[in-house]
């Protein structure tokens, strides 16, 4: 059996211990903390973290040193008298490393807590874990982040206040025209004229030019 408390979410009891700086309970048992919705199946795993750093006793009830450090309502002197109750429950890991115990790698105190009770990786790293949250609430290191609220779902088509939602248009779908047959260019036509004349045998130069005057006036000239 492990001797430091592990949790697979170390932010419930961060959780935990925010309620209980509103109020605490005399006795806080599982059923107080599934009550307050927290660690679903975890219950025992909060209380025995609690436990082990002196908040409540074997049986439940809220200790002394509780009253007098949850009694502090500035944050600063509430990280400084919890600092306190986490060297005390944490003294051989302190007696290693002293004060630089609150800036340790996850890979240095999982090897301290691997080393100190010869657990598992995923044990030991949940004992990291929690062991960084209770250093959080100290006043060393960031602390633990809240819960995400649900996101916001914005429905399409929604109307924003002060703004008109212009409609869109249509989409327009065109059509590639068919490329009109080529027109073949016009042919040039020329006209040749060819007359024959039979000239009598027994005609006069006088004949001859009234015929051809003839087919001046009327073919060439006409």
């Amino acid at each position: 059996m492990a001797t430091y408390p592990y949790i697979s979410g170390a932010g419930n009891v961060s959780q935990m211990i925010g309620h209980l700086r509103k109020s605490f309970p005399q006795t806080v048992t599982s059923d107080t903390v599934k009550k307050l919705g927290l660690a679903p199946n975890n219950e025992s795993y909060v209380i025995n973290a609690l436990q082990f750093i002196g908040l409540i006793d074997s049986e439940g009830k809220k200790t002394e040193l509780a009253a007098k450090v949850f009694s502090k309502h500035k944050d600063e002197d509430f990280a400084i008298a919890f600092g306190e109750l986490i060297k005390k429950a944490y003294s051989s890991l302190f007696e290693l490393h002293a004060d630089g115990s609150w800036a340790l790698s996850d890979g240095d105190l999982i090897t301290f807590f691997r080393q100190s009770d010869q657990t598992s990786a995923i044990i030991g790293s949940r004992q990291s874990g929690l062991f960084k949250i209770f250093a959080a609430l100290s006043g060393h290191g960031e602390p633990p982040p809240a819960k995400n609220s649900k996101p916001k779902i914005i429905k399409s088509g929604a109307k924003t206040k002060g703004k008109s939602s212009a409609k869109s248009a249509p989409p327009v779908h065109e059509h590639p025209t068919k490329p009109s047959a080529a027109v073949p260019p016009a042919k040039e036509f020329g006209l040749s004229v060819r007359i024959e004349i039979n000239l009598p045998a027994g005609g006069t130069k006088e004949t001859y030019d009234n015929i051809f005057k003839s087919i001046r006036e009327n073919l060439l000239n006409g």
